[in-house]
C-alpha cells in the first residue's frame, strides 16, 4: 500500500464513526466533475469537490466534520492511487521483460517507478507536515493536513492514471 503517513492519520480518526452518522458523504461530486472534465489537465480541479459538498452538510463545517469529509475523499484518492500504481507497475514490468528479451540494456522501468513513488511519498508527507505546522498546533492543523494529503494524493493518482511514461 502507498499509505506512508496516512496510516496513523486513519487510525487516529477511527473514533469518528459516531460523527460520521450525522455528516453526509458521497463521492458523486468528484466523479461527476471528473466525467465532465474535457481535458486531463483540468481533472485536478475536481480534487476536493466531494469533500467541499460534505463540509456544507450539517456538522460538516466543524473542525471534526471537515476532517472527516477531507479524510473520506483522501481515502477515495488513495484507493485510486494504489490501483493506478499497480496497473502502471504491471505495465512497467511487462515493458522491462520485453526490453530484456530484445537484448536492450539499461535501467529497468519498474524499479525506477518504485523509487519514484517511494520518493514522492516522502515528499508528500514532508510537504503536508509543513502545511500542518503552519497552524502552530491549532485546531486547523488536522484539517490542513488532511486537505494537503488529499490534494497531493489526488494529483499523484491522476498523474499515474494518465500513465504517460509508458507511451499512453
Amino acid at each position: 500500500m502507498m499509505y506512508g503517513r496516512l496510516y496513523p492519520v486513519i487510525v487516529c480518526l477511527a473514533a469518528a464513526p459516531a460523527l460520521a452518522q450525522d455528516i453526509s458523504w458521497s463521492v458523486e461530486d468528484t466523479e461527476r466533475c471528473l466525467a465532465s472534465a474535457k481535458d486531463p489537465m483540468f481533472e485536478t480541479m475536481c480534487i476536493g469537490a466531494s469533500a467541499d459538498t460534505c463540509m456544507e452538510t450539517p456538522g460538516g463545517g466543524t473542525t471534526a466534520g471537515s476532517g472527516y469529509c477531507l479524510e473520506q475523499e483522501l481515502l477515495y484518492w488513495d484507493d485510486r492511487l494504489n490501483a493506478a500504481y499497480r496497473d502502471l507497475m504491471d505495465r512497467a514490468r511487462a515493458s522491462d521483460a520485453e526490453n530484456t528479451a530484445s537484448g536492450a540494456s539499461g535501467p529497468g522501468i519498474a524499479p525506477a517507478l518504485q523509487r519514484m513513488q517511494q520518493a514522492w511519498i516522502v515528499f508528500r508527507d514532508a510537504a503536508c507536515d509543513f502545511e500542518s505546522a503552519l497552524w502552530s498546533g491549532g485546531t486547523g492543523a488536522g484539517p490542513a493536513l488532511h486537505a494537503c494529503l488529499m490534494n497531493r494524493t489526488g494529483q499523484q493518482a491522476l498523474a499515474l492514471e494518465q500513465g504517460a511514461w509508458l507511451g499512453d
